[in-house]
């Protein structure tokens, strides 16, 4: 008997792989709105020392960094609906595994995407409320520039949604 990356690839049940991509979508896009809200909270609370001014109208960073983890909430929502039960007959057919790949890659790209999100909204969102405690003028300028990066997101979500419309599993037997 040999080992092969594509032996294990075939003996894995497209469930483990469909419900690791569920999980890697939420848990991957937390950790990135986690990030993006730490790097921006702590900008902005040490820039409000010298202006207090900017709180409120700076905490809008600490929202977009939020949105990327309802996108991952969301994903897993969509891909766990697209679980469906097969006989334990058909598991391993080509249309089962192709279901767990499709529903594991759409969760891979989802939670990666919104983890470079989470960190350019962060870092845009830091610069804002700096820019801002010297600068009152620059944070409209600035609040576009992040508006941009929160779109990434969008983009990994829309991808993944796209993915995961390849998830179809064998129709059961009647």
């Amino acid at each position: 008997m040999t080992s092969s990356w594509s032996r294990a690839l075939t003996q894995i049940s497209p469930y483990t792989f469909a419900s690791i991509g569920i999980a890697i979508s939420i848990g991957v896009s937390v950790l990135g709105a986690a990030w993006g809200i730490y790097i921006t909270g702590s900008s902005l609370i040490g820039a409000a020392i010298k202006a207090p001014r900017i709180t409120s109208k700076n905490l809008i960073s600490v929202i977009f960094c939020e949105a990327v983890a309802i996108y991952g909430v969301i994903v897993a929502i969509i891909l766990q609906t697209k679980l469906e039960s097969v006989p334990a007959s058909q598991i391993y057919d080509p249309e089962s595994l192709r279901a767990g790949y499709a529903i594991f890659a759409s969760g891979i790209i989802v939670g990666f995407a919104n983890l470079m999100c989470g960190l350019c909204v962060g870092i845009i969102g830091s610069s804002c409320a700096l820019s801002d405690a010297q600068n009152s003028t620059l944070f409209v300028k600035i609040l576009v520039i992040e508006i941009f990066g929160s779109a990434l997101g969008l983009f990994g979500v829309i991808v993944g949604i796209i993915m995961s419309a390849q998830a179809t599993w064998p129709a059961k037997a009647t």
